[in-house]
């Protein structure tokens, strides 16, 4: 089925558990925080819900631990705008 869509399988190096820790942990929050525990009941509806998910709650709303208690849209912002350009191009 990965090859029929064009999608290039990837996994970790053996023996080394953190490089797919940050999607495990997602994958676990949506689980627990979003999906209905009968399911949802179309794919549709699915895919709706998810990007709902992704989108509004999760960047938007949710405090992350890992940021200080800030949601990851606002953590990038607070990045952004603190950052400070290395090289001027002017």
């Amino acid at each position: 089925m990965l090859w029929r869509y064009q999608i290039k399988q990837s996994l970790s190096r053996r023996g080394n558990c953190w490089d797919n820790s940050p999607m495990e942990r997602f994958f676990r929050s949506l689980k627990t925080e979003w999906v209905p525990v009968t399911g949802y009941r179309s794919f549709v509806e699915a895919r709706q819900e998810i990007i709902r998910y992704i989108i509004g709650y999760y960047s938007q709303l949710r405090p992350h631990h890992y940021n200080g208690g800030l949601t990851p849209n606002e953590s990038e912002r607070r990045y952004w705008n603190n950052y400070k350009t290395v090289a001027n191009l002017s």
